[in-house]
């Protein structure tokens, strides 16, 4: 699913998880946003990212991981010069695309 951030697909799903490779484009950030019912895992696998988890900002390198609790507001920033890749391990009682609660978003959504 390509998006104005870069893209992700879902490589596992089950009944109350799911597994998604997604890449973010040098310089873009995901929408800060929150989650009614499932918490994220986020592993980078390639590049840095800049999370925003709540009063928290820090930065995440290959190979560390960080977790999203439900509810909690949280953005995903690529401030590198090549692609961010991360993989998002969901868990919860509902993981459909609409269960995002946008706070800002720079693409107007």
């Amino acid at each position: 699913m390509f998006r104005p951030w870069g893209y992700y697909e879902s490589i596992d799903n089950g009944k109350s998880h799911q597994v998604k490779h997604i890449e973010v484009k040098p310089g873009a950030s995901l929408s800060l946003q929150k989650h009614h019912h499932r918490a994220e895992h986020w592993i980078v696998v390639q590049g840095t990212a800049i999370v925003t988890r709540g009063d928290e900002v820090f930065q995440l390198s290959e190979n560390e991981s960080t977790y999203i609790p439900i509810g909690t507001v949280h953005r995903l920033e690529n401030p590198g010069k090549i692609p961010l890749e991360i993989i998002e391990v969901q868990s919860g009682s509902y993981l459909g695309e609409d269960d995002i609660v946008r706070l800002e978003d720079n693409y107007g959504r």
